[in-house]
């Protein structure tokens, strides 16, 4: 395995709104190997879109280091990362129309960046058309996308992502406005693309089943990479001839959810494994043969008075002759609350 195509090293981002700091991301590292199609999970806030802006070059960091393509992108001038976006990313976004200009066709939406690019005449259009062809829109190529639907329209605004050969694609919900069986149709076109042009491909989504349809799911809260969801398959192969090709449908899957050590060894535990062991503030760590146990930490027992302390030990028979005599004098002269010397 090479070099890294995604490097994320503590990565820092916070926004001044008004008069307050707003932390969206604090101490992210992530690592996407190149050809790697990665899905993005996380509530709204918790910092998934300001991680595809960082690296889609829309925003800088406030602190930590990012490398895509062995690149540094905090040590890139403003005209750097603009030719960086032009050749090296391509970018979905949830509204399609943000892609897209709504009086044109199909094919000559996905022109427009190929005339910003130089290219001309039949050769521009081929290209259009091959793009478009990709995504399983070639018959439609002369519609308008006031003729089109919703994911049909996104497909288009896929293939105007593709137009500049990105070697990185980041979706951002691109699956937000359609239904579930377009959703379906669009996460295929994903796995299509990122299998035959090994583009590497990251999608943000709030939809729980994307696991199904990537390599590995990421879930960032509080700005944090929290857990990794890894899907693994094998085949349910025939017992009677082991070596016959399986058919896609007997393909097994299974999907393992790992917590996710930051560079620091702090964990994030999931909310709800919290709740239901009563684990709050502090927990106790025990090293077992298999791992290390992590159990609620026992209550403390509370502090006592020093009033409290004073009758134990008089009741206890603890305080020296010289104690007794100095308490007497304390209560007699107001000072009741006291220690004893």
């Amino acid at each position: 395995m090479g070099e890294p195509f995604i490097i994320c090293d503590n990565l820092v981002k916070i926004y001044k709104i008004a008069d307050h700091d707003v932390v969206a991301l604090q101490g992210l590292d992530l690592v996407v190997q190149e050809g790697e199609l990665l899905g993005v999970v996380g509530v709204s806030g918790s910092g998934k879109s300001t991680l595809m802006n960082i690296l889609g070059g829309l925003d800088r960091p406030t602190a930590g280091r990012v490398w895509v393509r062995g690149k540094d992108l905090l040590k890139m001038t403003d005209p750097d990362l603009n030719y960086y976006r032009l050749t090296t990313v391509g970018f979905v976004w949830q509204q399609a129309s943000r892609n897209l200009i709504p009086y044109m066709t199909a094919v000559r939406n996905v022109e427009m960046p190929l005339i910003l690019a130089g290219e001309i005449g039949s050769q521009r259009k081929k290209h259009a058309e091959h793009l478009l062809e990709q995504v399983g829109l070639f018959d439609r190529r002369k519609h308008k996308l006031s003729e089109l639907s919703g994911g049909e329209q996104q497909r288009v605004a896929i293939s105007v992502a593709l137009a500049n050969s990105p070697k990185l694609l980041l979706a951002d919900e691109p699956t937000g406005e359609v239904d579930e069986a377009t959703a379906l149709v669009i996460y295929n076109i994903f796995r299509q693309l990122n299998q035959e042009l090994k583009l590497t491909t990251l999608i943000v989504s709030h939809d729980t089943n994307l696991a199904r349809y990537v390599d590995r799911v990421i879930a960032i809260r509080d700005g944090k990479i929290s857990s990794e969801i890894v899907r693994q398959a094998w085949a349910a192969r025939s017992m009677d001839d082991p070596l016959k090709p399986v058919e896609a449908e007997h393909v097994e899957k299974a999907f393992q959810e790992l917590a996710v050590l930051d560079s620091a060894g702090r964990l994030q535990i999931p909310k709800d494994y919290l709740e239901k062991f009563d684990i709050n503030g502090r927990a106790q760590l025990e090293v077992t043969e298999d791992g290390i146990l992590v159990r609620a930490a026992p209550q403390a027992a509370p502090m006592q008075s020093a009033e409290d302390l004073v009758t134990e030990m008089i009741q206890s028979k603890k305080l020296s002759r010289w104690q007794k005599l100095t308490l007497n004098v304390r209560q007699r002269f107001g000072g009741t609350h006291g220690h004893p010397s």
